[in-house]
């Protein structure tokens, strides 16, 4: 590999963070846990097999995730406006032109989903993996996570409708 684990460290710190920030809802949790990928991806860096660095630390977080969650099994409780503080104001203005309200919006639909949607959804719509790579990252078929981020967007639109209605 000819990055070296601080300048990936430095490049893709804040979109994993952010990451497990959304899976977690707890600061402290997702700092926890950035250092565990981190760590995890400097020792596992020789087994690293070609695909793009990004996936790769998502699936390296992704795990670390879930090695949390099944080792600590407690239910949190989720803040209503947790996913407005996540991105940059400025980058999120001008990349999207999404309102607060909108976001809180999406993060309350986005809270009202199973798990495996909901991380369908935050992997491929809000970190822009390919679907390829979000599939590795949750360690499922391709065909599978198409189906879980085709039932996630349908839920949201659904649940948009009848609110509008």
């Amino acid at each position: 590999m000819e990055k070296s684990i601080d300048s990936i460290y430095n490049q893709y710190f804040h979109d994993i963070y952010r990451f497990l920030l959304s899976l977690s809802k707890d600061h402290y949790t997702a700092e926890d846990l950035v250092q565990e990928t981190f760590f995890r991806a400097h020792l596992n860096i020789e087994h690293y097999d070609g695909e793009t660095v990004k996936s790769w630390l998502f699936s390296v977080a992704y795990r670390a995730y879930i090695d949390y969650y099944r080792k600590h099994k407690r239910t949190v409780v989720k803040e209503q406006g947790f996913f407005a503080t996540l991105f940059d104001k400025k980058k999120l203005l001008l990349d999207s032109l999404v309102t607060k309200e909108e976001i809180e919006e999406i993060v309350t639909l986005l809270d009202s989903l199973p798990d495996k949607h909901k991380y369908a959804v935050l992997l491929h719509d809000f970190h822009g993996l390919t679907q390829r790579e979000a599939a590795a990252v949750m360690d499922i078929q391709q065909s599978h996570f198409k189906v879980l981020l085709f039932r996630g967007r349908s839920a949201i639109r659904r649940r948009k409708a009848g609110e509008n209605e």
